[in-house]
């Protein structure tokens, strides 16, 4: 029998069939790709009711420990209030009996935001890269906050009530830019993660986006983030320095709400929830308009005039009426050192290539800075009911002008520095890179390491070869080569004839050496001194007269026999020229007779 289950597959035991075999000619079909908005609606499905499970758990806490109509009226009026905060955490207001509440937490963006930013990653990577990555982008962010908005357009229509009205078109703005912001940037993380695997950890979602960005939009982003992380870190520590210093009127505040246990921990997180905001007023304090907290109202370095405010903890930080604190003045600075900040980033991210170009980017680097601050602070104010509340915050577009101004004027001048340093760099390495070859130049050179002595070779040792005199010199020696004889001069008739000499043998040896090489015809086999001249004469050379030596007759004779020696000459007065010497030839009597 078989142990094979009809209608299925056996399993495979690796350890007895091996390893897996490929399909012979065949291919597994790749799964069908999914629709991108189709992917879209799953993911803001996912991101819709993870935010709406944690805010509906916060909710049924507070509905638990507070009077059971503080949070609605049954589990209705508890999904409603849950509904209601998920639209507040993106910034989308609601009216409440006369008024209209506006003013709401920064802070609660960073759950919906990290939620988002998940989507957006696990979407491009469900749908796959495409060539165009930027616009692959894009199409993701779109596909993702297009249904989403509309889900939480239905979402605000189903939690209206009698009492609390959500408003339907900022949910839908709200939420849409929510998601394409957020989801933009998981996306860009996801594609330069993909493309950056094994290279390194790509660490935010901003630092993805500057990747993707072309480069001067890229040194703009750079040059806006650090100038506004500048801005807004003065704000919080302006607030932060103010509130440690009011620190007694907080506690008092607190101890009159008297919120209780659970209470204190959701008055806690409303607390940090509009840390953003706080920071942001700090900041446009620091600009110069300040913020107001009511009508008729102002905080800001000109002075502080206040009313009654609402008993919340951290508005203990506000300054008392009157003139402004002197040591908050400094906070003046803050502008220009950002506007310093962002200029020189937005020229190291990419230097100008002409001086002038570079002020002008700086103060477009300020200008963005100054929409960006008045964008942040039309964000963190709003009304708070009705009358005399309805104007609590900065005023959006005094802070973006003189953020604008100021920024983008310290910007200007120190992105004109900075581009001055960076293109002095280059010729002022070119200058040390001349000066560091001549001194390398300078220096003497390395001195080879010496040979091991060899041992000398041995030579053969050859006689040396006997010494032989050399002839008295003959006209024509100093010229190696023979020239041929000069023609006579025509003579006249009556003239005598030329005398005819003999050579004669010489006597004395050469006062030079010789120049040619071969030595006479005439001596070259002979290897013994020339023989002595005849006794029976005497040489006269250059006017003085030499006396012969005289031959001993007894003395023995040498191996060789001697030249013969010419007879003597019929006329001994004759003379002889002979490279400058004059000879005379003569004969004298035999003076042994």
């Amino acid at each position: 029998m078989s142990d094979k289950t009809p209608g299925r597959r056996a399993e495979r035991d690796p350890a007895k069939d091996g390893p897996p075999r490929a399909d012979s000619g065949r291919e597994r079909p790749a799964p069908a790709a999914r629709p991108l908005y189709v992917t879209g609606l799953v993911a803001a499905l996912w991101c819709i009711g993870i935010g709406l499970a944690v805010l509906t758990t916060i909710t049924l806490i507070g509905w638990i420990a507070a009077p059971k109509t503080a949070l609605g009226h049954g589990m209705a009026g508890v999904f409603r209030t849950a509904v209601n905060f998920w639209l507040v955490s993106h910034h989308a207001g609601f009216s409440y009996g006369q008024g209209r509440f506006g003013l709401l937490p920064l802070g609660v963006l960073v759950l919906p935001g990290v939620l988002l930013h998940r989507g957006g990653g696990w979407m491009i990577r469900v749908v796959g890269l495409q060539r165009r990555q930027r616009i692959a982008v894009v199409h993701v962010a779109v596909a993702l906050a297009a249904p989403y908005a509309g889900l939480a357009g239905l979402l605000a229509l189903a939690a209206s009530s009698e009492t609390v009205r959500p408003s339907a078109w900022q949910a839908f703005v709200g939420c849409f830019l929510v998601a394409a912001v957020a989801g933009g940037l998981g996306a860009a993380r996801a594609v330069v993660a993909a493309e950056a695997r094994g290279e390194g950890r790509v660490r935010s979602g901003l630092g993805a986006l500057l990747k993707l960005l072309p480069e001067r939009p890229r040194s703009l982003v750079i040059g806006v983030a650090g100038a506004l992380s500048v801005l807004l870190a003065s704000g919080a520590i302006l607030v932060g320095a103010s509130l440690a210093l009011h620190l007694s009127d907080a506690a008092d505040l607190y101890d009159m709400l008297a919120p209780g246990v659970v209470g204190g921990v959701l008055l806690l997180l409303v607390e940090l929830a509009f840390l953003p905001n706080a920071a942001i007023w700090g900041m446009a304090y620091a600009v110069g308009p300040g913020f107001s907290v009511g009508a008729g109202t102002s905080v800001s370095p000109t002075g502080v005039f206040l009313d009654a405010v609402p008993a919340f903890p951290p508005l203990a930080a506000l300054p008392q009426p009157g003139p402004a604190p002197a040591i908050s003045l400094l906070a003046l600075a803050a502008p220009f050192v950002a506007g310093a900040v962002g200029g020189v980033l937005t020229i190291r991210s990419l230097p100008s290539p002409v001086s002038e170009g570079a002020p002008l980017w700086g103060f477009v680097s300020g200008a963005l800075t100054g929409a960006v601050a008045a964008l942040l602070s039309a964000l963190s104010g709003g009304p708070l009911g009705g009358g005399r509340m309805a104007t609590v915050g900065p005023s959006a577009w005094q802070v973006g002008l003189m953020a604008a101004l100021e920024v983008g004027i310290s910007a200007a001048l120190a992105a004109w520095v900075a581009n001055w340093m960076v293109l002095r760099r280059p010729a002022r390495d070119t200058r040390e890179k001349r000066a560091s070859k001549k001194t390398a130049s300078r220096k003497p050179a390395p001195q080879p390491a010496p040979k091991p002595a060899r041992k000398p070779k041995k030579r053969a040792r050859v006689a040396p070869e006997p010494a032989m005199p050399l002839s008295a010199p003959v006209p024509g020696d100093h010229d190696p080569r023979p020239r041929p004889a000069p023609e006579p001069p025509p003579r006249a008739p009556h003239a005598p004839g030329r005398l005819e000499f003999e050579e004669a043998e010489p006597v004395l040896a050469p006062r030079r050496a010789r120049l040619r090489a071969e030595p006479l015809p005439g001596l070259a086999a002979e290897p013994s001194p020339p023989p002595a001249p005849p006794s029976d004469g005497t040489v006269v050379v250059e006017g003085h007269v030499v006396d012969e030596p005289v031959v001993d007759e007894t003395a023995a004779e040498p191996e060789e026999p001697s030249r013969p020696v010419p007879p003597p000459r019929e006329d001994p007065g004759r003379t002889e020229n002979r490279g400058g010497a004059i000879y005379v030839l003569r004969e004298d009597p035999d003076q042994d007779g």
